[in-house]
């Protein structure tokens, strides 16, 4: 290994990580990492060992630099490492084969298949749906005058929207809202709980595959669903397994959801401790602003963002990265909340700015695998944060902010709850109290 364009060595302790402490707040560490060791091999709670890459400069160019691979073929994981990265479960499940674990030419073609479903237009004919399932959500609980965010707002709105955009029947979508649910509360913890939940999930994907495989009509109708999509292509000779399919409904589901559950949880969250910036962003919208929404959601996935981490990649060859020299099968991990926060790129980058301009960040990823979701994740995030801004203008949060506890896990950054108070509100959206009517 070389030292060569290495930072100096600081005589301050590196940073402990993957602690609770950490999860709260991991920004100094990451400061400490790109300012001393931008590109470092570290142990990780799994007890897989990994380079964490913290630099903006670097981290882009390893997001879309072709001898690190997204293939689990190529990690030269030794025994203790066995099945310890990607997704629990995904393995046992055969639902290896998504968008998130293979390379071009099989990535090129597997997005191709589903990249129709995430293109402008159709998001903007999804949009009704989103605004239909954001309002009856919060109509749920405006009247209580509380209510917890994440589970009775952040996260049903996203799964109810991807399973619409799949296909699920909405009969069985508390069942994919239940098995999600145990993904989530379970990561960190005992991988078990995700497996099971997996293996759920690859059971009933199947079966509805197969369902809709015999009621598939001979030509495709206006908005036809994401899995019978595949289901057609599959058929017309685009030689899509059922593996495949199943994986690919399966990842659109878990990439699709909890990182949205993250954007709306994580962005109200900082608007609501950073007064000044909400305050703004709620004048912008009384009149009628669609701008600073816009911007704003953008300067959210920079500042703290719901995937902390970029899913693995493994070096297919040697290289060297940020002056480290990496070997063949070694597992990269690009660290995009240390990267969207380097001063190197953004200007005072831990300061919240609803309008900052050239805002450039990795929120999303970078290159061949940038998030298909991204144009339905954002018009979720804009329309929730909107409408919860102006059905509950007075909304606060109802404990201290440090009483407040992240999720615990490698990729993605969370919140486990976010209790709010506000003012409650009556079936045409006014607060009972006369004063305020």
């Amino acid at each position: 290994m070389t030292d060569q364009h290495q930072p100096e060595p600081s005589s301050a302790p590196a940073p402990d990580l993957f602690t609770w402490e950490f999860a709260a707040n991991p920004y100094p560490a990451y400061a400490w990492l790109r300012e001393h060791a931008p590109v470092r091999r570290t142990r990780l709670p799994s007890g897989v060992e990994a380079w964490l890459v913290t630099r903006y400069g670097d981290a882009r160019q390893a997001l879309a630099d072709q001898r690190l691979s997204k293939n689990p073929a190529h990690h030269d994981e030794p025994a203790h490492a066995k099945g310890k990265t990607g997704i629990p479960g995904e393995r046992k499940a055969e639902l290896m084969t998504h968008l998130l674990n293979i390379d071009p030419p099989d990535h090129t073609r597997l997005r191709r298949l589903v990249s129709k479903a995430f293109t402008p237009r159709r998001v903007a004919e999804f949009a009704p749906r989103v605004r239909e399932l954001t309002d009856d959500l919060i109509g749920r609980f405006a009247g209580r005058g509380s209510a917890d965010l994440i589970h009775e707002f952040a996260f049903p709105l996203p799964i109810h929207a991807i399973c619409d955009l799949l296909g699920v029947p909405r009969e069985d979508q508390d069942d994919f809202r239940d098995w999600a649910g145990m993904m989530i509360r379970h990561q960190g913890g005992p991988r078990g709980g995700v497996a099971r939940s997996v293996k759920m999930m690859r059971g009933y994907l199947s079966e509805l595959i197969h369902r809709k495989r015999e009621a598939l009509p001979a030509e495709p109708g206006p908005g036809e669903d994401l899995i019978s999509g595949l289901i057609r292509a599959s058929d017309h000779g685009e030689h899509l397994t059922e593996n495949e399919a199943a994986a690919m409904a399966f990842i659109l589901l878990f990439a699709g959801f909890e990182t949205t559950v993250n954007l709306i949880g994580n962005g109200m969250y900082a608007l609501l401790t950073h007064p000044g910036q909400r305050a703004r962003l709620q004048r912008s919208l009384a009149a009628g602003e669609r701008g600073l929404l816009a911007t704003g959601v953008e300067e959210l996935l920079r500042f703290d963002g719901p995937v902390e981490l970029a899913t693995w990649r493994f070096a297919t060859q040697p290289l060297t990265l940020g002056g480290q020299d990496i070997a063949a099968g070694d597992p990269v991990l690009v660290v995009l909340a240390a990267a969207d926060r380097d001063p190197e790129r953004f200007a005072d980058p831990d300061t919240l700015d609803l309008s900052r301009r050239d805002n450039q960040h990795l929120g999303y990823g970078h290159g061949v695998h940038y998030c298909l979701g991204a144009p339905l994740a954002r018009l979720e995030g804009q329309t929730a944060l909107a409408t919860l801004l102006t059905r509950l203008p007075d909304l606060r949060l109802a404990v201290e902010p440090g009483e407040l506890r992240w999720r615990g896990g490698l990729i993605m950054r969370g919140l486990r709850t976010l209790p709010v108070e506000f003012t409650p509100q009556g079936e045409n959206g006014t607060g009972r109290s006369p004063a305020q009517r």
